[in-house]
């Protein structure tokens, strides 16, 4: 019995030391990961801010390891969003490994909690953990894709006007700029001004907020003044077309979302609707039937 208990505070004593030197490792580490100058940096949203130690350690130590093919289409879907500003590709990847590892432990935990011993739920969980920062940015591509297109025909109709009225392309984006509606559409317009403040030409700061956006009405928008430009023919008459042709994309988009609407009402209306409404009307009958003997 003594020797039970000597073996078990023995192996006790050597857990804690063994935790404390997994922990002391950890902060060795922790403390080697550099600091990070965010003055020209989107800010970090509070639970971004909660999980970026961890982020940011994996990032540095094994952000490396991860394979280029895959660090390069998070890039081009941080491009796409937005968000190459927030964090960059491999921080995203670090990002979705810690989601991943806090659904686990999650779901450890619930499974313990349960009695269960099976892993295809902690698996499951840990899979969906790590697909959470796509989603999101699916999410953010998605709206961004919809703002762009209900506000360009807006910022068109800025730029006939500004230039109709005697301003230069360049006059015209910095008017459209400062009267538009916020969104993602202004902050494109704005980088391309700040493109052009730096010396680039002006087909190709077009060009690079097309790429940047990778939308239909955009493209047809740069295509049309740079080959405007390059004819010499009139900007303010190419801006006006386009302007026409958006506004009656948009109307069309409009009707085409209003003709679906029934469509779309038909799987509610039988699921939800339909048998709440038989119960209520049937319900009085059945009572009645079986009140007179006949059920």
């Amino acid at each position: 019995m003594t020797l039970s208990i000597v073996l078990a505070f023995g192996l006790f004593l050597g857990l804690i030391v063994f935790l404390g030197l997994i922990a002391r490792s950890l902060a060795m580490l922790g403390k080697r990961v550099p600091g990070e100058d965010r003055e020209f940096l989107d800010p970090l949203s509070t639970p971004l801010r909660v999980l970026w130690p961890l982020v940011r350690f994996l990032d540095f130590h094994f952000g490396r390891l991860y394979p280029p093919g895959i660090v390069k289409r998070v890039e081009l879907q941080l491009q796409l969003t937005g968000r190459s500003y927030l964090l960059s590709a491999r921080q995203f990847i670090s990002l979705s490994l810690v989601a991943a590892a806090i659904a686990l432990i999650m779901a450890l935990l619930v499974a313990r909690w349960l009695g269960s011993s099976s892993l295809m739920f902690p698996l499951a969980a840990a899979l969906l953990g790590s697909l959470l920062p796509r989603l999101w940015l699916r999410d953010i591509r998605a709206r961004t894709v919809k703002q762009v297109e209900k506000q360009l025909p807006v910022y068109l109709d800025f730029l006939t006007l500004s230039m109709e009225a005697g301003l230069n392309l360049n006059g015209s984006l910095t008017q459209a700029v400062s009267k538009g509606p916020g969104g993602p559409l202004k902050r494109e317009f704005e980088h391309v001004l700040r493109d052009l403040k730096s010396g680039l030409p002006r087909a190709d700061a077009l060009r690079r907020m097309d790429d940047r956006l990778q939308i239909r009405e955009v493209t047809n928008f740069v295509s049309s003044v740079v080959q405007s430009e390059r004819m010499g023919g009139s900007i303010a008459t190419t801006l006006r077309f386009q302007s026409e042709q958006r506004r009656t994309e948009r109307f069309q988009r409009a009707e085409k979302q209003a003709m679906e609407a029934p469509v779309k009402l038909i799987f509610p209306l039988v699921v939800f609707i339909f048998p709440v409404t038989f119960i209520v009307l049937g319900f009085p009958i059945v009572m009645k039937f079986m009140q007179e003997g006949l059920l």
